[in-house]
């Protein structure tokens, strides 16, 4: 008669003698602020992030509303909405100052947002790099989320048609 052994895949890996990620372990990015200064991701470690790359001039730029209105929700008790401006596609304004200002006046934006930056082609900012190396994701229009965990691991990605606030990423967060 054959035993089957069945392990749990935390005991395969303590038998195997290695150690699983930790949230130390997980690496931080630095989005240069359309304000100036920088944002890093470990000033946000033990809070979820949710990244989505935008488009002034997009047809899902109306998501800005949605994006808002979850910062000033669930804002206050940790999630982090982080708005990365990008050309990748052809439908940003010229400079990152020119796009706040719209967001701002448009959409009542008033959440953290990067300057422009490449996320899907070229050489893009290294924390896309690092999503397109853990998950294969790729942004392939404008509107693209990432959701990183309170211990910096990736919980999500979505398109352009998930909303901010849709079923699938409010599942995500818990």
């Amino acid at each position: 008669m054959k035993r089957r052994v069945f392990l749990s895949l935390a005991t395969a890996i303590g038998a195997l003698g290695l150690a699983p990620a930790r949230a130390a372990d997980q690496p931080s990015f630095t989005f240069p602020s359309v304000d100036g200064g920088d944002y890093d991701t470990a000033q946000w470690r033990g809070r979820p992030v949710l990244v989505v790359n935008t488009a002034s001039l997009c047809g899902f730029s109306g998501q800005l509303r949605e994006m808002q209105a979850l910062h000033e929700a669930q804002g206050p008790g940790g999630l982090v909405v982080l708005a990365v401006p990008s050309n990748d596609f052809n439908q940003e304004l010229a400079s990152g100052a020119e796009a706040r200002d719209y967001c701002q006046m448009e959409y009542g934006l008033t959440l953290p947002m990067t300057d422009i930056l490449p996320v899907a082609k070229g050489q893009v900012h290294p924390f896309y790099a690092w999503v397109r190396q853990q998950t294969g994701f790729v942004p392939k229009w404008n509107f693209n989320k990432v959701l990183l965990g309170p211990d910096g691991r990736i919980l999500g990605t979505w398109g352009s048609f998930t909303k901010p606030g849709g079923p699938q990423i409010r599942a995500a967060l818990g």
